[in-house]
């Protein structure tokens, strides 16, 4: 039996949106008695489904598209002149990638988490959350460790796929606001897949009427998963 014909899917019942305070969510999850390879994970990318710790899912909500899967085709990508000066900007930060988080890691997320979400539904930090969100899934997970000499000030959580990465989830020190940390962290993976020959950067989703969403469009040319084909915005 191939991957694709083992796939199960669940849904959940109707639960408060993430994005939107006036509306109701609804998520499709992968059966997790499935063990999902290598080759399964990349299917569900290009379906448009995501990870967290030990979940795959996408969202399936009725009356409400809002949540478009994104990834950006690295080989077409160029810099605009503001990430070329951000790229620049932080030349000097050692980056070490492992399989294996530093000590350091919990305490930069948990300042992270409560100094820049705490409307959202991880806030309050606590260790077991980030176990649960950051630490727990896969074996093949690379965190992508941003250091300001001895100093960690981001990390970067990234899958590897077939056809590229799928760059899961960016915390960093949030009275940083200089080095814009989040946005580099994305320009680094697109840089590391461009110097291996890897087609995509998968991104989540794109969610236009939400701010924090909406900055993924920034990274062009840029594919938006709708009915069931990706489309190329340049």
């Amino acid at each position: 039996m191939t991957d694709e014909k083992r796939i199960k899917l669940f849904s959940t019942h109707p639960h408060p949106c993430s994005y939107f305070d006036d509306r109701e969510a609804k998520t499709l999850f992968v059966d997790p008695d499935i063990a999902v390879s290598s080759s399964l994970y990349s299917l569900l990318s290009q379906r448009g489904f995501r990870r967290s710790g030990n979940h795959y899912y996408r969202p399936n909500c009725e009356g409400c598209q809002q949540c478009i899967p994104c990834r950006v085709p690295v080989a077409e990508f160029t810099f605009s002149r503001n990430q070329r000066k951000l790229f620049n900007r932080n030349a000097d930060l050692t980056v070490v990638a492992t399989r294996e988080l530093s000590t350091q890691a919990y305490g930069l997320y948990e300042r992270y988490i409560n100094a820049r979400h705490t409307d959202g539904d991880m806030y309050p930090a606590d260790p077991e959350q980030f176990a649960s969100f950051i630490t727990e899934g896969r074996s093949d997970t690379r965190y992508i460790h941003f250091y300001d000499n001895d100093r960690l000030i981001s990390v970067a959580v990234s899958d590897p796929v077939e056809d590229g990465v799928s760059a899961i989830y960016t915390f960093y020190d949030p009275d940083d606001r200089r080095r814009s940390l989040g946005k580099y962290a994305v320009l680094w993976q697109i840089m590391q897949c461009q110097q291996r020959n890897l087609p995509y950067v998968y991104l989540g989703y794109w969610i236009r009427d939400c701010n924090k969403m909406r900055y993924k469009t920034n990274y062009r040319p840029i594919e938006l998963l709708m009915s069931q084909r990706w489309i190329r915005l340049n």
